[in-house]
């Protein structure tokens, strides 16, 4: 026996060269040409796109607010001035009234918190009521006489 005599068991088979990976024929499930077919090239979720276009935001949780607190109503701020101008000795100062004055807009369908501020002087007695008040504008008004209703 010689080495170029010598012939194997079992007969070697040549496999059809299409497709790379797996038997599933001419495409290997693919089914198309282009960046779909080929391996580590998939198309970007469109969603990925929205997020990135979003603006980056400094901080600890600078956009939570946006995404977290959904039901959350915002503080409106009036000065005052306003007050002092649009109201008469003796009447309440409350959020439905300063909504019906036009001091203050609507958040979410109903009326908002409102913080009143002490921008400017006041010479009336006037009735606080349901608002938050700074401690300059407490002094204010309890000087010209009025009253702080919490």
């Amino acid at each position: 026996m010689q080495l170029h005599t010598l012939t194997p068991h079992t007969q070697k088979k040549a496999s059809a060269v299409v497709g790379r990976g797996g038997k599933r024929g001419k495409t290997s499930g693919r089914g198309t040409k282009g960046q779909k077919a080929r391996a580590g090239h998939k198309m970007r979720p469109e969603l990925r796109d929205l997020i990135k276009k979003l603006p980056k935001r400094r901080g600890h949780g600078k956009n939570r607010s946006r995404t977290v607190r959904t039901n959350r109503v915002p503080v409106s701020t009036v000065d005052l001035v306003a007050i002092e101008a649009v109201y008469a000795a003796g009447e309440i100062v409350s959020p439905a009234t300063l909504l019906a004055k036009g001091l203050v807009r609507r958040a979410k369908g109903r009326a908002p918190m409102v913080k009143v501020l002490a921008a400017g002087a006041v010479s009336k007695a006037l009735v606080v009521s349901r608002c938050q008040v700074s401690q300059g504008a407490r002094a204010a008004l309890l000087a010209a006489g009025g009253t702080i209703h919490d």
